[in-house]
């Protein structure tokens, strides 16, 4: 079973907030938040929760917060999710990268995501932000491509 680190308690009530702002087209943090719905994988609901991508070497790509995260695991069941910001929603196929593949996308993520340097201190995977922490984090944190449909 992957590794779980539980989520702080105020990150679902701040998830519900940044979905709201994304609705909105308000912006957090200098970015407009992107909301990822994809179906649960036991209730087959519709689950959101806001996400920050990230290009690198011209493709788009996520990075899970947290090990085990239930999107993450709704991810992998479904393959495919709808990205909303503001009002426009594009639908698109996640490809989960292998940890070897992942490494140079998690050294860029600092770089390509400062707001996500601080949440993955706060989350105890990182201490110092450097890049090469980041890079360790493979297979233990997801990283996602978006390919188009």
């Amino acid at each position: 079973m992957a590794e779980r680190i539980r989520p702080p308690w105020w990150l679902k009530p701040a998830n519900k907030l940044f979905i709201q702002m994304s609705r909105l087209g308000l912006k957090f943090g200098g970015e407009s938040p992107v909301v990822l719905t994809v179906p649960g994988r036991k209730s087959g609901k519709p689950r959101s929760t806001p996400i920050t991508p990230m290009n690198f070497e011209g493709e788009r790509y996520v990075v899970g917060g947290f090990p085990g995260a239930d999107w993450v695991r709704n991810v992998r069941a479904a393959g495919e999710v709808t990205l909303r910001r503001g009002r426009t929603a594009e639908a698109v196929r996640m490809v989960e990268l292998s940890p070897e593949d992942a490494k140079p996308v998690l050294r860029a993520f600092p770089d390509e995501v400062p707001t996500g340097v601080s949440f993955m201190k706060r989350a105890g995977l990182i201490t110092e932000g450097r890049p090469e922490e980041f890079e360790a984090l493979a297979g233990r944190c997801a990283v996602f491509r978006f390919d188009p449909l």
